[in-house]
Parts: structure tokens; C-alpha cells; sequence
């Protein structure tokens, strides 16, 4: 029998492998951050500044690497270089997987995007990329404050919509 199926656009996944699910025993209620980055440096700044407010990490080591480790983990937060392992974010599979997310599954997820040629915070840009915010690596020395304000905003956003969900019992 084939231990691998089609998941998403030729990304196939080996069958459930414990080891290879690092939230399986994690603290309940501790958000969890899916950090997809090849720069070494952006990824160690990123990963102590979510460990910082809180995350566990789980760092993907590639596209077909981040889309498993979604599909085995609802992540809170994830941070993707537009580039990650693609040339540019059009081309990025990691974005593709989480814009055809359904959206009950999405508005549960805060994406950052990190660009060189976007500006931090562009609103717009954002939208027509499906996440919820951009930091320019130019800025990533002020990522903490951005992510915070960028978080915040965001579940002002949403508030009435979760408390309704919640009322309603479907979150």
C-alpha cells in the first residue's frame, strides 16, 4: 500500500509519523508559530522574538516541509519570506495552500509576510496577498512592536466575530 498521498498541487505527505509532530504534547492554551525562512539570520531574530511573546516554534525547512507541518498542526501564527523557497510569492506554495484554506480555518491564522519589496504594515498589499500583514526586512529590527500592533488590530477585528462563534459554539 502507498504511504503517501496528494495533498496540494504535487506536495504529497508520509502518513502519520510522531516524531515529526512537535505539538502533539504541548501545553494546552500556548499558541504555536510555523516559521518559514531560509535566511538564517531573519529565522534565529524571528524565532526569539515569537519565543518571546509566547510561541512554541516549529521552523519549516522547505515549501513541501511547511504544508505537512500544517496539516498536522493548526499554527496561530505563521511567518513566510514572500521567497521561501520560490522565487517570488506568486509562485509560493506555502501562500497558495493558505489561500485556498476555507475560511473558517484561515481567520484562526494571523500570516505575516516577509518582503524586501513591500512595505511594512501595506494594507492593500496584504489583502491581495492573503495575509494579514507585511513587514519589509528592512524593518525586521522593529518586527516585535509590528507583530504586536499587527496582532492586536487584527483581533479587534475580529472580536465580534469570534465572541459570536463562541456563543454559538463553534469555536
Amino acid at each position: 500500500m502507498d504511504k503517501r498521498k496528494k495533498v496540494f498541487d504535487g506536495v504529497e505527505t508520509e502518513l502519520y509519523n510522531a516524531l515529526d509532530k512537535p505539538f502533539d504534547f504541548a501545553e494546552e492554551g500556548r499558541k504555536t508559530a510555523l516559521i518559514c525562512e531560509s535566511g538564517p539570520l531573519i529565522r534565529v531574530k524571528i524565532g526569539n522574538i515569537l519565543e518571546e511573546m509566547g510561541y512554541y516554534i516549529t521552523e519549516a525547512a522547505n515549501a513541501h516541509d511547511s504544508v505537512i507541518h500544517m496539516q498536522d498542526h493548526a499554527y496561530q501564527l505563521i511567518v513566510v519570506n514572500e521567497s521561501f523557497d520560490t522565487e517570488n510569492s506568486v509562485d509560493n506554495v506555502l501562500l497558495k495552500y493558505i489561500r485556498n484554506l476555507p475560511m473558517t480555518v484561515r481567520r484562526d491564522i494571523f500570516v505575516v509576510m516577509l518582503s524586501v519589496g513591500i512595505g511594512t504594515m501595506d494594507a492593500m498589499i496584504a489583502f491581495k496577498e492573503s495575509v494579514n500583514l507585511i513587514i519589509n526586512l528592512d524593518n525586521i529590527d522593529g518586527a516585535r512592536a509590528i507583530l504586536e500592533r499587527g496582532i492586536a488590530e487584527n483581533e479587534a477585528f475580529y472580536s465580534t466575530f469570534k465572541n459570536a462563534k463562541r456563543e454559538a459554539g463553534h469555536l
